[in-house]
């Protein structure tokens, strides 16, 4: 019995093992048998979008996001490339800024970086940006060629000039109407240098509206500067005279780094560190980016400059040509001097936060005014993220910037 139930032990075992060598070898089979995934020609013409489908479907894949962001209907729809990249643009177009501004492609979600020693037109160029963005587009029949949007400028520097502001928005209002009243046929509405009435009263109206877009918040430290970011935030969910906002102005970013490098040590028990408080201004931009899509324009002043470098910086400026003679000298130094002026003081936290960078310079040079009396400094502009290889000389004046050829 025991050589029985062995030999039928071993039988059973034997079968066993055949039958799953013979599943082995089944699923191997199977296995050499599978082919990879291809479509065949007669199935690929299923999947062709013509160009009328592919519109049609763009438009219901963005009627069908609007009404109820229903995840079926949103996969119901085939879209190609080419109409969600045309529709991903169109929603988000580029924005025209006055020069020198205008040359790179700035959208919602850019971080615009100017840089440039004091005089060389940073808060001017923010000024002008900000009133082409309160701006209406067109207004009463006329055409302003503005964006009709909020602006959020923060000032850091404690020196934002409400007067050059109102100046500079009047002029483009007037600047507006009398263009209106040349292609209308109409007479300059001007009787000895004075405005009627009428005309009077559609531009102030025109110019409170305008204002009622521009929302001004001073700061005096970091943590003021991160709660008015919170509070730009919370801003930005409601609509702000019929507009949300749409650009967001710092002046300037580096205002406080001295005070924040120098209490530096007292701060390093509880986390507020010049790298950590850095790190809560990206934070707070970027919820802010990605729950209202916005421009942020940033200045940035330069801290190593003349009379403001180190020892250190110095000494290896003035080690490099102690053999030269004195013109070359003061040229070297001159030149080490600027690249130290320039040197990037930032964390490296903004530095990759920031998307485009342009810097401006003041020229020794002068430009003649319209008054013969008046003579106006020459600044220059160059773009270096992205390097436009290419610089700009112009001119700031009242009415606005003018770019010399």
């Amino acid at each position: 019995m025991a050589a029985c139930g062995g030999g039928a032990t071993c039988s059973y075992a034997a079968h066993s093992g055949g039958r799953a060598n013979r599943g082995r070898k089944k699923k191997h089979k199977n296995h050499r048998r599978r082919r990879p995934n291809r479509i065949e020609p007669s199935a690929q013409k299923g999947f062709e979008i013509p160009v009328e489908k592919s519109d049609k479907s763009s438009r219901a894949l963005a009627m069908a996001g609007e009404a109820g962001r229903d995840p079926r209907a949103w996969l119901a729809v085939n879209e190609t490339a080419a109409a969600f990249l045309s529709r991903s643009l169109s929603s988000w177009p580029p924005i025209t800024l006055p020069p020198p501004l205008h040359r790179a492609p700035l959208r919602p979600g850019n971080v615009v970086e100017i840089a440039g020693p004091s005089n060389s037109g940073k808060s001017h160029l923010l000024l002008m940006a900000a009133v082409q963005c309160i701006l209406p587009k067109e207004w009463e029949g006329i055409y302003f060629g503005g964006l009709g949007r909020a602006v959020m400028y923060l000032d850091l520097d404690c020196r934002f000039d409400v007067l050059r502001l109102a100046q500079i928005l009047r002029n483009r209002i007037a600047e507006g109407c009398r263009s209106a009243h040349l292609r209308n046929g109409d007479p300059e509405p001007e009787n000895n240098g004075t405005k009627d009435e009428f005309q009077c009263s559609l531009e102030n109206t025109l110019f409170s509206d305008c204002m009622q877009r521009f929302l001004y918040a001073r700061c005096c430290n970091s943590p003021e500067f991160i709660a008015a970011l919170k509070t730009v935030q919370s801003q930005s969910r409601r609509e702000v005279s019929g507009a949300g906002i749409y650009f967001v102005m710092i002046d300037s970013i580096g205002a406080f780094y001295w005070i924040d490098r120098g209490s530096q040590p007292a701060r390093e028990n509880k986390g507020r560190t010049l790298q950590s408080i850095t790190e809560s201004v990206v934070h707070e931009l970027r919820k802010l980016l990605q729950l209202q899509p916005a421009l942020v324009l940033v200045t940035k002043a330069p801290i190593y400059g003349e009379g403001t470098t180190t020892a250190n910086d110095f000494n290896r400026v003035s080690s490099k040509y102690m053999l030269g003679d004195s013109t070359g000298l003061g040229y070297s130094r001159q030149g080490e001097e600027k690249t130290v002026s320039n040197r990037e003081y930032m964390p490296s936290i903004w530095q990759s936060f920031i998307t485009h960078r342009i810097n401006l310079q003041v020229e020794e040079a002068e430009v003649p005014s319209v008054l013969e009396s008046e003579v106006l400094p020459m600044h220059t502009s160059e773009w270096v993220q992205p390097c436009l290889k290419m610089k700009e000389k112009f001119s700031i004046m009242d009415d606005g910037v003018s770019l010399i050829q």
